[in-house]
């Protein structure tokens, strides 16, 4: 039972969803708006080593890969770049 909590605990669902949730809360620090999807770019990247490599035994650079994958998941590729060059 409580390896299947952690299962969806570390589904990349749950993880999206908590990288934008800490985004929203450093966006209230007083963060510019345009840094926040590099914010969520280096939150995905340590989930991703965090679960990945140190929980799930991953090679190092999958697990970057994967981190990359949900940090531009929780921002939008799309909208992320627009912020970053401000048009």
């Amino acid at each position: 039972m409580t390896n299947e909590m952690i299962q969806y605990l570390l589904s990349p669902a749950v993880q999206i969803a908590l990288i934008i949730g800490l985004a929203e809360i450093v966006k209230g620090f007083g963060i510019e708006k345009r840094w926040i999807p590099l914010i969520d770019l280096g939150l995905g990247i340590i989930s991703g080593i965090f679960v990945y490599h140190i929980y799930f035994g991953n090679d190092t650079v999958v697990s970057v890969i994967i981190g990359v994958a949900l940090g531009l998941s929780a921002c939008g590729l799309f909208s992320g770049i627009k912020n970053i060059i401000g048009k």
